[in-house]
Order: structure tokens, then C-alpha cells, then sequence
């Protein structure tokens, strides 16, 4: 059974190999290379989408998992981004249903100026959002807080101010919108390396890329090329000038997660004030609890962060002050950790906290445009500006953006209950392929619900081709517990060997490469 796009790797690379020159080629398969990847294909060009690991394999899998204006943006002043933020939160929720879902947020206020001071804000929080609210927010009494979170620390708690905004899979949301451009015709490849940029008469003219699968070379042509790799854009900058002053200053934001119990509700906690001036949330996620994040600024940007011991004890130490137990580092069942890229620090800038979080976008003397910033909340937005400048940069005919109308793959008025819900409607397919075989419907690990006939699903019309494709991103069982991913591997190498045609050799190194993978996970 394959998808109607043609989403195949084998597909992508026909096509890669037939186009003599594209309109856009776009380096970088996180949100906003997608989004950009997307925008541009639905507006008719020819459109190419290199990236060097799995689609969202970088910053784009490690966020807060919010669809959200963001609260603290508001505390900061910064009314602007908050307002076109929710905008697009809106868009999302109308064109993504299946992924993207209301959430209710609560803050305990243990003071009286705490509680004038968040509901006045959220108010106007509320008010900017207008037709495209997801709800109004309100002060719930002491007794109402504690209903919602029985563990929750009551020494002189007031109550706490409810507001609303939206939660999602960020890692399944990166590969619907590969999935929604290669329907609009466009060419999204995974594990395609840009080893240099091509010129002529100093001009941007293309790029040379190498498969890393197969390690076939290629030379391609592009009106406009776009570097949209989060905290790689300077390794792009620099192919297209030696001499490029950094762009980012690399930001490491980590998350925990713990079993459910510690914080049952279907609320999530918001704790407004941490001791570095942050917010940290407690989200359920995929029936686990999300905790995060941190802000720690970082020398070196690579495809796997490192969480820290003094960033995953922060938040241990930040949320024990709310609730009761405390956890502990022996609850973690799972640790991860991404990279924000900020704008490069200066002289005068003392902390993260300070840098824009706003988008950037840059056109280099050589015609090179550079994406970067922002948040996966407003990755339409960037997109769609981006895009904009590369119809000038390329003198493309000028056509107008289409994707705040248009639905993301899996789109579905009301998504089907359990576990298949995610895939919006593709759940219906997937069931016929579970019917196909009779260990279709057996799960790949006790405590999670994904079968092995998603396995195959995933390598059919996804385009997973490694282990660590299918548990950390088309699952997520890496992110929710480490320990179980290991030990359905050894599952998911037997499927994907037998699908894609790889011998015992291949199993293994999987195998031992996922474990070794695993440990990062790992408090």
C-alpha cells in the first residue's frame, strides 16, 4: 500500500534526477524549511527541499510541543510577535485539526498582586487573539486548583488564573507538511547533504549535494537557494563566504518527562516565575508529562544536544516546589534537549533571555537568502516571507501565497479516537493495513500503542529509513521513555530490514547505534 503522493524516497530521488533547473531549492527540513518548502509548491514553482538527517530531526522534535502566542513574549512587551503568533495559532488549529488541540493552562497564584498582575495579562491576551480565541481566560478558586491538581503545593494558594492555548506533535506535524508539499508537487529529500553552494558571477546559482544513503553526488540548479538549518545557518553562510560574521548564538533548551502520576490532570501547569526569570510547563503529552525548558546558552550546535545535569536538576528542583512529591531523577523516564537559534550575542547583551525571538530573514551579497528564529507557531508566516523574497531574488513570476487556507495532509473535520487519531485520515488505511497481516495489529512494545503494521506504514509513506526515524520521530517513544525505545529496537530494525531490503548487518548496526543513542536520553 503506498500513498497517493508518491511520498517515497525512491519517488523523490526519480524526480530529483529528471528537473534540470528548480525556482526554489530550500536547504533545511526543520519547520520552517518545510513551511517554506510547502508554501512555494503550492504557488506553482519547482520546488527542491534538501536535508542533511530526518526531516525535524533537529530543533523542530524538541520543542515545548505548544501552538501558543507565547505568554511570556507578552510580559516581555513584545505585543507585535504575540499577536501575529496567535493568528497563526489560529490557522493551525482550522487547518491541522488531527495534531493540533486546545489546552488548558493553569497558574497558581499565591499572592494577591500575582493575580491582578496574570489575569489582567491574559486578558489581553485573550482580546488580541479576537474571532481566533481558544477560549477565555479566568480566576478559579483555591478549591477549584486544587480539584484540578490535588498535588499541588496549598500553603497560601489563593487560586490560579486559567487561560488557554494549543498543543501539538511537533515531529508529526514537520512530516504531514513534507507529505502536504510533495502533494503539491514538490521534491522533499531526507539525508541529502549540501557539501557546497554552486556560483556564477558571484551569484548563487545552486548547490552540490551528496546522498548520504547511496553516496551518489549531484550538481543542481536553482533560481533562488534558501538556507533555513536553525543553528546550522552558519555552516551555510560560511560555504557562501569564508569570512561570515555568526548569525545564531545557539540557545539549549531541555525538557523531562515522567510518568503521569506525578501530576494527573488534564490541566497543564504553568509556573509563571522560575529562578532565571523563565516560565516552566507541565504538560500531558502522549499520557506522559512533559516538563520544560530551559534556556542555557551553548559554544557549539550539533544534531544531538547534550542535556546538562544542572539544566535537568533545575527543573527537577523548579516544579518540586509546586508539587507533592517532589520528583526525583529516578522518575525521568526520558530527557532530550534542542537548540534555539538566536540571534548572535553581542557585547551588550547579558543573557538568552534578552535576544529577539523574533524571525530574521537576510539576503547575502551572493543572492543567498537565510531563514532563521521564530518559533514553529508562526513557521506559515516565515514561509510565506520567505518565499516572497525569493520570487524577487529569482525573478520568479509573482504568484500569492496559498497555505492560510490550505489543510495540512491527515486534515480531518473529526479525528477518530485512540492512538491512530494523530494520523488524522490516514487512520483508515493504516486499520486495512493492520487487517493485512496477521501481526499487524501487535504492538512493538508493552505500554505504548503503535503497531508494526504502522512500522511498515511509516517506511511506506513517511519516509522513515533508520531505527531512531520511527521511535523518535514517528512515535516518539525516545522522547516519553527511553528505556522502552531501546528495548522495541531490536522490533523495528526486523520490520524495516525486511521492507527496505537490508541484510543482518544492517539490524545490528542499528541496533547498536540506537542503544549507544539511547544513553543521551538518559538522566
Amino acid at each position: 500500500m503506498q500513498a497517493a503522493s508518491g511520498f517515497t524516497r525512491e519517488k523523490m530521488i526519480e524526480k530529483l534526477r529528471s528537473n534540470a533547473v528548480w525556482d526554489l531549492i530550500i536547504i533545511g527540513g526543520g519547520a520552517t524549511g518545510l513551511g517554506t518548502a510547502l508554501d512555494s509548491a503550492l504557488r506553482g514553482y519547482k520546488t527542491l527541499l534538501l536535508e542533511q538527517s530526518d526531516f525535524a530531526k533537529g530543533t523542530s522534535s524538541r520543542s515545548t510541543k505548544l501552538v501558543h502566542g507565547g505568554v511570556r513574549y507578552l510580559a516581555q512587551g513584545n505585543i507585535k510577535l504575540v499577536y501575529h503568533a496567535l493568528r497563526e495559532r489560529g490557522l493551525l488549529l482550522k487547518n491541522a485539526p488531527h495534531l493540533v488541540k486546545k489546552q488548558n493552562f493553569i497558574i497558581p497564584v499565591y499572592t494577591l498582586w500575582s493575580k491582578l498582575k496574570y489575569l489582567v495579562g491574559l486578558k489581553l491576551y485573550d482580546w488580541l487573539s479576537k474571532s481566533l480565541s481558544f477560549g477565555s481566560s479566568s480566576f478559579l478558586s483555591r478549591q477549584q486548583v486544587l480539584q484540578e491538581f490535588p498535588n499541588l503545593e496549598s500553603k497560601n494558594l489563593l487560586g490560579g488564573i486559567e487561560y488557554f492555548d494549543g498543543q501539538f506533535d511537533d515531529a508529526r506535524l514537520a512530516i504531514n507538511l513534507a507529505q502536504t508539499a510533495a502533494e503539491e508537487g514538490a521534491v522533499m529529500l531526507n539525508y541529502f547533504q549540501v557539501s557546497a553552494l554552486v556560483k556564477t558571477s558571484g551569484k548563487v546559482s545552486g548547490v552540490e549535494c551528496l546522498d548520504l544513503e547511496s553516496g551518489n553526488r549531484y550538481r543542481v540548479e536553482g533560481k533562488s537557494v534558501i538556507n533555513a538549518t536553525g543553528v546550522f545557518v552558519d555552516d551555510i553562510l560560511r560555504l557562501d563566504n569564508d569570512g561570515s560574521k555568526a548569525m545564531v548564538s545557539p540557545s539549549q533548551g531541555v525538557h523531562i518527562v515522567l510518568n503521569r502520576s506525578l501530576l494527573d490532570s488534564k490541566s497543564a501547569l504553568m509556573i509563571p516565575e522560575t529562578r532565571d526569570g523563565r516560565v516552566l510547563f507541565a504538560i500531558p503529552w502522549h499520557e506522559h508529562l512533559l516538563i520544560g525548558t530551559t534556556d542555557t546558552p551553548v559554544s557549539e550546535h550539533q544534531l544531538e544536544p547534550k542535556p546538562l545535569k544542572q539544566e535537568i536538576d533545575f527543573i527537577l528542583e523548579t516544579v518540586g516546589q509546586f508539587i507533592d512529591p517532589k520528583p526525583a531523577v529516578g522518575d525521568v523516564l526520558s530527557v532530550f534537549a534542542g537548540l534555539r537559534p538566536l540571534a548572535a550575542i553581542t557585547e551588550n547583551t547579558k543573557t538568552t533571555k534578552e535576544i529577539s525571538r523574533d524571525h530574521k530573514l537576510v539576503v547575502s551579497e551572493s543572492g543567498l537568502i537565510t531563514i532563521t528564529g521564530g518559533k514553529w507557531t508562526t513557521y506559515r508566516q516565515m514561509a510565506e516571507e520567505t518565499v516572497n523574497k525569493a520570487i524577487t531574488i529569482g525573478h520568479l513570476d509573482r504568484k500569492v501565497s496559498g497555505t492560510s487556507q490550505r489543510k495540512i495532509h491527515g486534515y480531518v473535520n473529526s479525528a477518530a479516537a485512540g492512538s491512530l487519531s494523530i494520523y488524522g485520515s490516514d487512520a483508515e488505511k493504516i486499520k486495512a493495513l493492520q487487517e493485512l497481516d496477521p501481526v499487524g495489529h501487535t504492538t512493538v512494545i508493552k505500554g505504548f500503542p503503535q503497531t508494526k503494521a504502522e512500522v511498515v506504514w511509516a517506511i511506506r509513506n513517511e519516509m522513515a529509513r533508520t531505527v531512531e526515524d520511527i521511535l523518535a520521530r514517528r512515535f516518539r517513544i525516545l522522547f516519553l521513555d527511553a528505556r522502552a525505545a531501546k528495548e522495541a529496537a531490536p522490533v523495528i530494525a526486523a520490520i524495516m530490514a525486511e521492507e527496505l531490503g537490508y541484510d543482518e548487518s544492517w539490524k545490528a548496526n542499528q541496533v547498536d547505534g540506537f542503544g549507544k543513542l539511547v544513553l543521551q536520553y538518559l538522566p
